[in-house]
């Protein structure tokens, strides 16, 4: 049986001169969920929190339609356009009442304050999403045979703004 050389087809430079990706830029991997945080901004602003003890966090993004079937619109299908956008933000993860991230969105759910919140890749210390939202839904649930939980929605208020192009994180949120 004949070898088979697949170096005969390699081009010369590495990863053939990077004509259809590199495996070494990080940036064009799969990211990995525990390394995308939620993180709070203080009450001034100052600092930026890792809301602590996270473990689930999904980013809803979400259009109305707008139907513009009429009379003449071709094949007797409906027709439709986007209309209005809107985001939002599910989380959950172990509850800390004395962590600073956790008293920042406590006071913010009991006084109807908004939140500015962003969304970072730890790994990489990139910036992914920010925006201001509402905390809608704030349960805790504290089970006599597990830890003390929590889960939280935030509704959008505003843009979800796309933080990708922008520079690296200069420091990552606090724990």
């Amino acid at each position: 049986m004949k070898e088979f050389n697949l170096q005969h087809f390699a081009d010369t430079q590495p990863f053939d001169g990077g004509k259809y990706g590199n495996p070494t830029d990080i940036e064009n991997k799969a990211v990995a969920g525990k390394d995308v945080i939620l993180s709070v901004w203080n009450s001034d602003g100052t600092t930026l929190l890792a809301i602590k003890g996270q473990r689930g966090l999904t980013i809803n993004r979400s259009s109305d339609s707008v139907e513009i079937t009429s009379k003449d619109t071709e094949g007797g299908w409906k027709a439709k356009i986007a209309g209005m956008k809107e985001w939002g933000i599910d989380t959950d993860g172990i509850y800390y009442a004395n962590d600073e991230s956790h008293k920042i969105l406590s006071r913010a759910f009991e006084e109807s304050n908004p939140v500015l919140v962003k969304i970072t890749n730890k790994k990489i210390a990139k910036d992914m999403y920010g925006g201001l939202a509402v905390i809608t839904d704030f349960p805790l649930e504290a089970p006599h045979d597990d830890s003390m939980t929590y889960s939280m929605t935030l509704e959008g208020m505003g843009p979800l703004v796309d933080l990708s192009d922008e520079q690296t994180v200069s420091e990552p949120p606090q724990e």
